[in-house]
């Protein structure tokens, strides 16, 4: 629960329209309202956005994830024009999924490094802070010449997963990329030992996963990863752990993208639970399989903005004591 009630004299939340639910709950968390505003189309399909109430003088937070459609970072990058021209004291960038975050540097000749676009895009339009969740690379971080505040839902996730008393549980991270983060997560599970895929893509939509280096068999196996697109990575793991003798496997990931067919195939796959946030409107998403498991994440960053507001430390919403 919020220590102090934000003063909506001093701070305003505005939002896009990519994940309204979220906004609504992050501010009711604040004891707040979201302030109206308009962000909606002309008729020949571009972004209109008017802000309803004067942001003069005050604090302002603009909650908006940037995932495709390319509209919703147009409608970011708007609102914080709107809001900028209005006078506005600060505002601050709420993406609670920052997008166009995998080219995150040139992997082949003649490639754009589109995260560092994105965050100059962001910078440009006027925002003073930015405040994202589980970055796709943590060197995005830097990319922005603005204070920037990467969360972490890991503790979250490893909550969840804790209380679910699981019986000899092993975290697997699926790639190398993920070690880092299946590593914090499992410093969240009694008794969790650890186990890492060697990944090799063959195309973008396909992996082998066939390279296991840790031990899974009779154990509950948890696949870390931030995010989930296809899933194809994630079933191909699932099978192979269950090859190789695993009791059960559960998935766990931040960021729930369920790009084209995914939530079919993964609802198809063995594995048995699939745990993400609500930083994407994954709750919305029609025929939604019973087994997966949405979070929220409005707590830590409606508690990550009250402590931007009063001047106290963020890094300890996830640094453990």
């Amino acid at each position: 629960m919020v220590k102090e009630i934000l003063s909506m004299d001093e701070v305003k939340i505005f939002t896009g329209n990519s994940n309204v639910l979220l906004a609504e709950a992050i501010a009711s968390y604040l004891n707040m309202k979201l302030s109206p505003a308009i962000v909606s189309r002309f008729p020949d399909g571009e972004i209109q956005v008017r802000c309803l109430e004067s942001v003069r003088g005050k604090d302002v937070f603009v909650i908006q994830s940037t995932q495709t459609p390319a509209e919703n970072l147009l409608e970011l990058l708007i609102m914080i024009d709107a809001i900028r021209r209005a006078s506005a004291r600060s505002i601050s960038a709420v993406i609670p999924f920052f997008g166009y975050a995998r080219q995150d540097r040139k992997t082949k000749s003649r490639e754009p490094i589109s995260a560092k676009l994105v965050a100059n895009l962001i910078t440009v339009a006027g925002a003073t802070r930015v405040v994202s969740v589980e970055l796709h690379a943590a060197q995005i971080q830097g990319f922005f010449d603005i204070p920037a505040d990467n969360l972490t839902a890991v503790l979250i996730l490893g909550k969840y997963f804790r209380e679910k008393n699981l019986e000899n549980p092993v975290v697997v991270a699926p790639d190398v990329g993920a070690v880092q983060r299946a590593t914090t997560f499992a410093q969240e599970i009694p008794n969790a030992t650890q186990a890492i895929f060697v990944k090799k893509r063959l195309s973008p939509e396909e992996v082998d996963t066939s390279r296991l280096i840790g031990e899974v068999e009779g154990k509950s196996v948890i696949l870390v990863d931030d995010a989930i697109h296809t899933g194809n990575t994630l079933i191909s793991a699932a099978k192979e752990v269950l090859k190789r003798g695993a009791k059960e496997v559960y998935a766990t990931a931040t960021h729930g993208i369920f790009a084209g067919d995914a939530l079919k195939a993964l609802a198809e796959s063995p594995i048995k639970e699939i745990v993400v946030t609500d930083t994407l409107p994954v709750q919305s998403r029609p025929n939604l399989p019973e087994k997966v498991k949405v979070l929220s994440v409005a707590p830590l960053i409606g508690e990550a903005i009250r402590r931007i507001v009063m001047h106290e430390s963020v890094s300890e919403l996830f640094e453990k004591k």
